[in-house]
């Protein structure tokens, strides 16, 4: 669940700001991005933990009104994952995240290994358990089934799960964490993945691969109001658009054309844009 303030800018370490907007709705790396490729077009089914409280039901039920498969859902005894989100009026955001029940989604059932070897994209994040991470991605691999991972909220990524992973989606500060760099370092990720996409904010993003392609997409001018679910829209975007067998290079473009539409809107899950609206926004 997304706990949302809006102040004029973010407060300092030790400081108080009085903020003039305050909204609660679901959110979550993984519902997120389930919610965007959903409406982006794709048949996401949804493998994760929500909590037993209130956030819970609240989850589930946004999940299911977005059309997301939940047939596979665990609800673990406990509280919900909690996101507590700063954002200010020019869009930037500061993000602290309690797991709860993301941390309880240890392992995988046959059942859930078998809807991913179904699949034609595995989309993962980092807000659940590494271990589980990997399993998913030997899973996918195991079943034939392409794998993208968005590694958010930055860590270590283990060299079990990059042998795993066909596409890695970072932004610059992530990238920065893997390889360790002061700045990102996109052969350094390529020596450890065959293809990257590289956001980079307002100035678009890069997607390269092994074989040489290494091209710059640059954003849409739009007005930017909350870019706190901008990479999942996109992220979500970029799996859906290559599962139905676009180029890569044109689903990273119309991913673009996803966060350009997120942007503009407060919010995460009720900010994600629908296949029409990314459609319109590619076309501009």
């Amino acid at each position: 669940m997304d706990l949302v303030g809006v102040a004029a800018r973010l407060p300092l370490p030790g400081e108080t700001v009085l903020g003039d907007e305050f909204v609660m709705m679901p959110g979550g790396k993984g519902a997120n991005q389930a919610i965007a490729a959903a409406r982006a077009g794709g048949h996401a089914v949804f493998l994760g933990a929500i909590g037993s409280d209130s956030f819970g039901v609240t989850l589930n039920a946004r999940l299911n009104s977005a059309g997301v498969d939940t047939a596979h859902l665990r609800t673990s005894y406990g509280a919900s994952g909690v996101a507590v989100i700063m954002v200010d009026r020019a869009g930037e955001n500061s993000i602290l995240v309690s797991p709860g029940a993301n941390s309880t989604f240890t392992d995988l059932t046959e059942a859930e290994e078998r809807v991913i070897a179904d699949g034609d994209v595995l989309l993962c994040q980092q807000e659940i358990p590494v271990g589980t991470v990997i399993a998913a991605c030997r899973a996918a691999r195991a079943g034939g089934t392409r794998t993208v991972l968005n590694a958010a909220p930055a860590r270590e990524l283990p060299p079990e799960l990059l042998a795993n992973v066909d596409l890695l989606v970072v932004n610059e500060s992530e990238a920065q964490a893997i390889t360790g760099t002061e700045t990102p370092d996109v052969p350094g990720l390529l020596a450890l993945v065959p293809r990257v996409v590289l956001t980079l904010g307002g100035d678009g993003s890069r997607f390269a691969e092994r074989d040489g392609r290494d091209e710059h997409v640059p954003a849409h001018a739009v007005e930017a109001v909350d870019t706190t679910a901008a990479g999942d829209a996109f992220t979500a975007a970029l799996a859906v658009a290559w599962g139905e067998g676009r180029d890569l290079l044109e689903a990273v473009r119309w991913a673009t054309a996803a966060g350009a539409v997120c942007v503009q809107r407060l919010g995460a899950s009720s900010a994600l844009p629908t296949r029409a609206e990314i459609d319109a926004q590619f076309e501009r």
